[in-house]
């Protein structure tokens, strides 16, 4: 019996919905990873940050079952379902003029793993960004 109670509370742990860390802290840049295992926080430097910046944003507007939240001319945010059990990832995208970078968060909202989803889904922004610029 303790197990099955031991093993009910780790599905339940592994299934709560991690909330997500949307927008800026309190330095001006997206939030920190929670868990590394779900999680990619990116920072890449291009000489044009602005077309980089809008080649970024529609590249992740166009990602299969893209939801996009908000828009803005510094910061896009979007939820991206997973293809099977429709499990929200948040995608955000900052560009900071003032270090000439743009940060990049793919996060898992749910569970403790996300099997690398999120280090391919910006793995494979970057490679798309680079072969339009």
């Amino acid at each position: 019996m303790k197990l099955i109670i031991a093993f009910s509370q780790l599905i339940i742990l592994v299934l709560i919905a991690v909330k997500p860390g949307m927008a800026l802290n309190s330095s001006g840049n997206l939030s920190g990873c929670l868990l590394p295992s779900n999680c990619v926080l990116v920072e890449w430097s291009f000489p044009n940050l602005k077309n980089a910046y809008k080649g970024l944003v529609s590249i992740a507007s166009s990602l299969p079952r893209v939801n996009e939240v908000e828009s803005s001319q510094n910061y896009w945010h979007g939820i991206v379902r997973s293809l099977i059990f429709r499990f929200p990832d948040d995608l955000e995208i900052l560009r900071i003029d003032s270090r000439n970078i743009i940060q990049v968060r793919s996060a898992s909202r749910i569970g403790l793993s996300d099997l690398g989803v999120n280090q391919k889904r910006v793995d494979d922004l970057y490679l798309q960004l680079m072969e339009e610029i």
